[in-house]
């Protein structure tokens, strides 16, 4: 499949079946968040995968999961990551962003759904997952097999602003 297929093909669910992923589907999941590029190669990211009940339980604390059978908590540590030198710009949350988003494209290339979330309540995840203070968790991708019927894959030509309203060539 197309690149811009499985982007257009992909939509946030919000309502998935019971059925467990796949251990082999999980990995391939974490293997697409383990190599996404991350600035000056830093790679200050960890990821909590969360798919017993237990551990289900404990997110529903303090997130919405769509009732997903699977969450990963995608966090950064502030101890690693870069920091543009000119003004001191953390940049954490662009790396956890980029490792989000190819853990995200990845689950719907394997035929998943996804939803990434981050209203959520970070002291209590943090209480509820042991983090460390120099860990953020900066936010929660639901993973699972889809229920009810998909979004239409055309329907940014309606939901997007056309480029050229977002494109600026040369300046502003």
């Amino acid at each position: 499949m197309e690149f811009l297929e499985l982007a257009r093909r992909r939509y946030s669910v919000r309502k998935y079946e019971a059925r467990k992923v796949e251990e082999e589907k999980v990995l391939k999941i974490l293997e697409a968040g383990r190599i996404a590029p991350t600035a000056a190669n830093y790679q200050p990211h960890s990821i909590i995968v969360v798919q017993e009940q237990e551990g289900l339980d404990r997110l529903k604390k303090c997130a919405n999961i769509y009732g997903a059978p699977l969450a990963m908590i995608i966090c950064g540590d502030h101890n690693l990551s870069w920091k543009r030198p000119f003004d001191g710009k953390d940049v954490l949350d662009i790396d956890i962003s980029i490792v989000t988003d190819h853990m995200m494209l990845q689950a719907a290339d394997l035929g998943l759904g996804s939803v990434w979330i981050c209203y959520f309540d970070p002291e209590i995840l943090r209480k509820e997952f042991d983090l460390p203070e120099h860990i953020e968790a900066v936010n929660i991708l639901a993973v699972g097999y889809p229920a009810g019927e998909s979004a239409s894959p055309d329907r940014h030509s309606t939901t997007r602003k056309p480029l050229q309203e977002i494109v600026h060539y040369e300046k502003y």
